[in-house]
């Protein structure tokens, strides 16, 4: 193991002062609400259509979740930003209807690039401080990829890292990005990512790493890992470095099945995106974003406004993305229905969008979906 001799002082402090919090922690759940039950029997769950074609999948699931009779009423919002007070924030309604209903459903967001256009994702990401990304990455059976065995869950930290936005020019021509890495950041989502291990039935708990270069704030990631680790000895832990686990990853991915990978902020983002592409890109990949008031489940493809509006959109990742939600909703068999409809909708390969390979709508393919949920 890495050493991580240079602040494991201050790190066994904090560990210290936080026995109180963490064993409060490890009874409560790791997780926010499982969502709101009404008085007629279902749960309202916030609906963020988003952009581009975000409203036309959103609709597709909406669909798909009516024939399957799923207890859920939607109340959708908009996070379009307004001008409040000076500064550029989401309306007030759209963050009092996430903390209300404490579960939401995201479609695509598009944040212009460029000079003082802040990311509505991240922006999502703090006003709910939600701390755990979450992308399972699992291949689906019927759409050929140069890999059949693709099984891995990785979570990445969500909050710092060389996302916190921490970054000044210093002089002209000179931009300094500070990276931000907390032992209560570190900690709490090294938590997770074993508690999550341990209730999905995954074994072993992986923590990605550059502490060989970055010494102190990887290494604190580390040692915080580290040190959850001995909470759970049903589950085994180990580290590998990022490269060295994105090149064996490519070159075969079974080594990495029935684990979870935990990470800091920007090496998840991009060993996120990479696992996708193993199992078809990001149109097939759901993900969820866990906090401990509120979870927000997305589809983490573009807006594509390119092909908004002319029924090409693929809901898939959208609509896997809702079945997590339902999982952590407790709606384990609405979520079973409606998934083996759309996978084997995808498998048999006769109703499927473009980018699956065929030339079915929006429409059509929803239809087919919902056809076999009928059946069912």
């Amino acid at each position: 193991m890495l050493a991580t001799k240079s602040f494991t002082g201050t790190a066994r402090r904090a560990f210290r002062q936080s026995l109180q919090t963490r064993a409060y922690a490890a009874a409560a759940p790791t997780a926010a609400f499982a969502g709101q039950k009404a008085s007629n029997g279902k749960y309202t769950v916030t609906l963020i259509p988003g952009d581009g074609i975000g409203p036309e999948i959103s609709e597709a699931v909406k669909d798909i979740y009516t024939a399957a009779n799923v207890p859920i009423q939607w109340e959708e919002v908009s996070v379009t930003p307004i001008l409040k007070g000076g500064k550029t924030v989401i309306p007030d309604a759209a963050i009092q209807s996430v903390r209300k209903n404490t579960v939401a459903l995201k479609g695509p967001l598009a944040t212009p690039i460029g000079k003082g256009h802040v990311s509505l994702n991240l922006t999502l990401r703090r006003t709910f401080n939600l701390f755990a990304n979450v992308r399972p990455c699992l291949s689906i059976e019927g759409y050929k990829t140069p890999y059949d065995d693709v099984n891995t869950v990785l979570i990445r930290e969500n909050t710092e890292g060389e996302y916190s936005g921490i970054e000044h020019e210093i002089v002209d021509g000179v931009v300094q990005s500070i990276k931000l890495i907390t032992w209560d950041a570190s900690e709490r989502v090294a938590r997770y990512a074993f508690h999550y291990a341990q209730s999905s039935g995954r074994k072993r708990v992986t923590a990605v790493h550059k502490a060989n270069i970055m010494k102190m704030s990887d290494g604190m990631f580390l040692a915080a890992c580290r040190e959850v680790s001995k909470e759970f000895p049903d589950v085994v832990y180990d580290e590998d470095l990022l490269d060295r686990a994105c090149l064996q990853i490519v070159q075969n991915p079974k080594p990495y099945a029935d684990r979870v990978m935990v990470m800091p902020n920007l090496y998840g983002d991009i060993l996120s995106d990479m696992c996708a592409g193993l199992i078809g890109g990001l149109g097939l990949t759901p993900s969820g974003n866990i906090g401990r008031d509120a979870s927000i489940f997305e589809a983490v493809h573009g807006s594509a406004p390119d092909i908004a509006g002319k029924g090409l959109a693929n809901p898939t990742a959208l609509l896997l993305s809702s079945l997590m939600m339902l999982r952590h909703m407790n709606l384990y068999e609405h979520a079973a229905t409606i998934e083996k409809a759309a996978l084997t909708t995808i498998a048999e390969g006769k109703s499927i969008t473009g980018d699956l390979g065929g030339k079915a709508s929006t429409k059509e393919y929803t239809e087919a979906i919902i056809k076999k949920i009928q059946k069912a």
